[in-house]
């Protein structure tokens, strides 16, 4: 994704408009690597701008999808995510406790289907998406377990 700066330039250049609210969208996701959903986005703007409304938000980030500038994700998080990383292809771990959502690289040069692609389709884009837990949910988990168990060995 291009600096703050160079977004606004951009939006001018394909006649856009360019507002205080949208710049302000354009600093919360610059080099941020949470893939945040537009209410995340919209919360952190809100912060120091109060008078933004959410479907400024969204229009922003879908202006900015549509230009290439940030990848917008459906996860199956519950909403849908953006991601400023577009300088290079990769692929994302969800966690299913909390919904951390990481970037993570994979080689796919040697990926083989097992069976034939039916004729005249042509593959345009491979994504793979793993879920799990990260290790924060991990050991909470564990705790959990822990106390479960200590809570029946004293009852």
């Amino acid at each position: 994704m291009h600096s703050p700066e160079e977004l606004t330039q951009r939006f001018r250049e394909v006649g856009l408009k360019v507002t205080p609210q949208r710049q302000a969208v354009f600093r919360v996701l610059y080099q941020n690597h949470t893939h945040p959903s537009a209410e995340t986005v919209y919360e952190q703007v809100a912060e120091q701008m109060p008078t933004i409304s959410l479907r400024t938000v969204y229009q922003t980030l879908n202006d900015l999808t549509d230009m290439g500038e940030i990848l917008h994700l459906d996860l199956g998080t519950g909403s849908a995510r953006f991601d400023s990383n577009v300088e290079h292809a990769h692929h994302h771990l969800v966690c299913e406790g909390c919904g951390l959502v990481r970037d993570v690289e994979a080689d796919l040069d040697s990926l083989k289907f097992n069976e034939t692609l039916p004729s005249g389709f042509l593959v345009s884009e491979t994504e793979i998406l793993v879920r799990g837990q990260c290790e924060h949910c991990l050991a909470q988990d564990q705790n959990r377990r822990s106390q479960d168990q200590h809570s029946k060995a004293g009852a």
